[in-house]
């Protein structure tokens, strides 16, 4: 015997709607388990072998779902947040299927972002639900890189590399693994800022909290653009616009993994 689950759970995490919305449409014979309408929602399924339909679209079960989102600015990283709208408020079924009485439906409850960007940091975020690997990209000891775009006011001093490659230490004490430091180039003509911007790639392997804003910091210095490229070997699809988000292809998911030696 398979996988056992309540048919409205399954729903729920296939993004049909929200426990109380299945009810209702299972009261109005909208749910069929293999060709039969079933109106109990707590009946018992599996979502391997049973064929479910709403409104006789097929539902697929889908054990793992990955979403690359390029992430913009003004949007926390995190499920839920009472002021702010996250990432998750961008993933959204524009597709959907089903008249719940929604304009939009979120995708299944169970999504999470991996890691966090601050609000005002933009680029690769992955959503998913899959808790294993997420656990190892997130772990130091996984020596993950992660490379970033940012823009920096004020002069980096001339053993800035250096310093970026000895690991620095914050000013609360903490002290950063080996990163890498490479300098674009430097734009002089900002109006109003003598020092000027200079442009440059970080690569590191944690993900302390305001970690590369707090590492220029200690350079005297400071960030005024970030953005987020790759994270280990998934790179942020330049096809993507800020708020956009897209499936992983199978073949990403299985560098991701290929990279973390499952």
């Amino acid at each position: 015997m398979g996988k056992q689950m309540r048919l409205d759970k399954f729903l729920v995490e296939m993004g049909v709607g929200t426990r109380s919305q299945i009810k209702e449409m299972a009261k109005r014979g909208r749910i069929e388990i293999n060709g039969l309408l079933e109106k109990k929602t707590e009946t018992k399924i599996d979502p391997d072998k049973d064929t479910i339909t709403c409104d006789g679209v097929k539902i697929i079960y889908t054990k793992m779902e990955y979403y690359m989102l390029n992430k913009p600015q003004g949007v926390v990283s995190a499920t839920e947040d009472k002021i702010h709208r996250t990432v998750l408020d961008l993933i959204m079924d524009y597709d959907a299927k089903f008249d719940i009485g929604e304009e939009r439906q979120q995708k299944r409850n169970d999504l999470f972002p991996v890691g966090r960007l601050d609000m005002d940091t933009e680029g690769l975020l992955l959503i998913t639900n899959d808790g294993e690997l997420a656990h190892n990209l997130l772990s130091p000891r996984r020596h993950v890189d992660k490379k970033y775009y940012a823009k920096i006011r004020g002069k980096l001093p001339e053993d800035a590399k250096q310093q970026f490659e000895e690991g620095l230490t914050l000013s609360d004490g903490t002290h950063i693994m080996p990163a890498i430091l490479e300098i674009l180039g430097q734009n002089l003509e900002i109006v109003g800022h003598d020092e000027g911007i200079t442009e440059v790639m970080v690569t590191i392997r944690e993900g302390k909290f305001h970690q590369i804003k707090r590492m220029f910091e200690v350079l005297g210095c400071k960030v005024v653009f970030l953005r987020r490229l790759s994270m280990g070997s998934l790179v942020l699809d330049k096809n993507l616009e800020p708020g956009e988000y897209r499936c992983l292809f199978p073949e990403e998911i299985e560098a991701i993994k290929r990279g973390l030696k499952y």
